[in-house]
């Protein structure tokens, strides 16, 4: 991860190089670089930190060549380096890849390759993919790739050249974006349309399983070895749409990108080996986990809702006390911890004060740190014993939504390596559960594909009210928490949560003249109860919208309105649930005329107490 750009063709390469990379900076990264073929060799050139020091890197040097790729990168196998930065070359040099996406296998080609004589030099997994290529290269870089592709798992958006076979970029893609522009003076990649705008008139966005063979002439896409039409569109759009995906929000596509954002979270994360979940070198061993018997979780805001799933879980699968603080409450109490103690601190940015001053509390009292995170090298990251990234990429928008739910699968993840080590569950129980979350990535898409006109009329009847309610049980009372802040947070609307056992002890008293009613109701084991409080609150006039999985044959009698979701097991149900409080969210606040993205008197992250 996180940005490609390629182009080949009669101009000087490095300037579109650079420039395409910066229209894609808002895709965040840690470091750039660029590859560039001239009279025969490859010459690289790599930087941590931004394109622009990149630039003063590279200033007063002559780089030439009219074919080249770039990349810019969000860390995930290996700390931010150089020597981790792309583009990435084969032992010989004689090859160079970008790449974004995970390699699920690296560990097992890398084994083969270096059993060949091959030499790595990062720790990256983006490496063996030129080592294998030039493993199978006979002189036809084509030929070579497609042989390579046919070993490689997980997910992958990779552009390639060779200074052996040179005059064409080779691309390939699975579950990661590649794009290919047609321009007048060449043909070019990327791993997003803003990094076009200006060069090219149109585009293909490559398929899953397709190889697309780049010349300064034109453009050919392959499937299975057989040529394919390419399906060409007219780029219209601006810089500022181009950055949202078309989207007229971030907030609106970062929720649409949450099947991406889960499906990387989980890559490369399941193990066929000792474990089961395979979080990297993690301090937190069997011998250490062994002597815990508290875990304490502390975050702000929507982590926080993260945390409060954790809670649930955590106890239910391990059987262990565990407590969920507000951080900027944590320290004041002078909370009771001691090396027995796991403290896990979830942050988006890393950089939360209120977070960091709880983590270096439970630190000087001699806690276990475990910080669960987007940002690489982040305060936070640096701070902690363990870290887990969440890996959801960028995030502008104010209001939490992909971040949100990458926090919650990686709390399972987390959960269902503790559970193996401490033997609360065999291996068999772990491996439903994780066959499970591999699902959840194409039930979230199944939302948007069925869903989403049901939520969109539901969010413009929410946002014709000044006040709506929130209710649910057991985990659909966490679920519920997150919804009304987003509805708050973004429409500003007056939104509460409530565990719906508790509306009899006075809420009820605010339930009158059609006030919403969103009623999550996911967990089956406390169904009844949940339909006898969704009538409390419809006798007293309220107007009942529901959350519930398809299949269930009581809701639609009790409810007003009704979004079905995927079934799923119920303890997973939380992934679920958020999505249509999220656009209902969402929703009502582009109704009502709300700043989506900026709403007023919030920023994305609070970097002071």
């Amino acid at each position: 991860m996180c940005g490609i750009a390629g182009y080949i063709g009669e101009k000087q390469a490095l300037p579109f190089l650079i420039n395409g990379l910066k229209k894609l900076e808002y895709r965040g990264y840690d470091s750039a670089g660029i590859a560039i073929y001239h009279e025969g060799r490859i010459e690289v050139r790599r930087q941590t930190g931004k394109i622009a020091e990149l630039e003063r890197s590279i200033a007063g040097q002559t780089i030439e060549g009219t074919q080249g790729i770039a990349h810019t990168r969000w860390a995930t196998h290996g700390v931010p380096s150089n020597r981790n930065s792309h583009p990435h070359r084969d032992t010989d040099g004689h090859i160079a890849v970008v790449h974004n996406g995970i390699i699920e296998n690296y560990l097992e080609l890398r084994g083969e390759l270096e059993d060949k004589g091959y030499t790595f030099t990062s720790e990256t997994d983006t490496e063996v993919i030129p080592n294998l290529i030039a493993d199978c290269f006979k002189g036809d870089l084509l030929a070579a790739v497609e042989e390579a592709k046919a070993r490689l798992r997980g997910s992958y958006a990779a552009v390639c050249m060779s200074q052996d076979d040179p005059g064409r970029l080779i691309g390939i893609r699975q579950d990661s974006p590649l794009i290919i522009g047609y321009g007048d003076d060449g043909n070019y990649f990327a791993s997003d349309i803003p990094a076009l705008i200006g060069y090219v008139k149109s585009y293909t966005v490559l398929k899953n399983g397709e190889t697309a063979v780049m010349t300064k002439e034109g453009v050919t896409i392959y499937v299975d070895g057989s040529a394919v039409e390419p399906e060409v569109e007219a780029l219209t759009m601006d810089l500022d749409a181009a950055e949202k995906g078309g989207y007229e929000h971030f907030m609106l596509k970062e929720i649409i990108e949450q099947p991406r954002a889960l499906k990387d979270c989980l890559s490369g994360r399941i193990s066929y080996g000792k474990h089961v979940v395979d979080l990297g070198e993690l301090k937190l061993n069997a011998a250490k986990m062994e002597k815990i018997n508290k875990i304490v979780m502390v975050a702000c805001g929507t982590a926080y809702h993260a945390c409060y799933v954790g809670r649930y879980i955590y106890e239910k699968m391990l059987r262990i006390p565990v407590e969920v603080e507000i951080a900027s409450e944590f320290r004041y109490r002078d909370p009771i911890l001691d090396e027995k103690t796991l403290t896990i601190v979830v942050s988006q940015s890393g950089e939360t004060a209120d977070t960091l001053a709880a983590l270096a509390e439970a630190k000087r009292k001699g806690s276990h740190i475990l910080a669960i995170t987007n940002v690489w090298e982040s305060s936070i990251a640096r701070e902690a014993h363990d870290v887990i990234y969440t890996r959801a990429g960028l995030e502008i928008a104010v209001a939490s939504t992909k971040a949100y739910t990458t926090q919650v699968l990686a709390i399972y993840l987390l959960g269902l390596y503790m559970a193996e080590l401490k033997g609360k569950m065999i291996r068999r129980e772990i491996q439903t559960i994780i066959n499970e979350l591999y699902r959840l990535p194409d039930k979230v898409q199944k939302i948007f594909d069925d869903q989403l006109d049901t939520i969109k009329a539901m969010a413009e009847k929410i946002a014709d009210h000044e006040d709506a309610f929130f209710i649910g049980r057991d985990l659909d009372y966490v679920v519920a928490l997150e919804g009304a802040l987003k509805l708050k947070e973004i429409s500003y609307i007056h939104a509460e949560a409530y565990a719906a056992g508790e509306l009899k002890h006075g809420t009820l008293a605010l339930i009158v003249d059609q006030v919403p009613v969103i009623s999550v109701c996911t967990q089956k084991i406390l169904e009844e109860k949940m339909i006898s409080n969704i009538k409390e609150a419809q006798t007293r006039d309220g107007q009942i919208f529901a959350i519930a999985f398809e299949g269930d044959p009581v809701i639609s009698s009790v409810a007003d309105h009704v979004c079905y979701l995927p079934k799923t097991n119920d303890l997973l149900a939380p992934i679920l649930t958020v999505i249509p409080l999220q656009l209902i969210a969402y929703y009502a606040s582009v109704k009502r005329g709300a700043d989506v993205d900026k709403p007023r008197n919030l920023a994305k992250s609070v970097t002071v107490e």
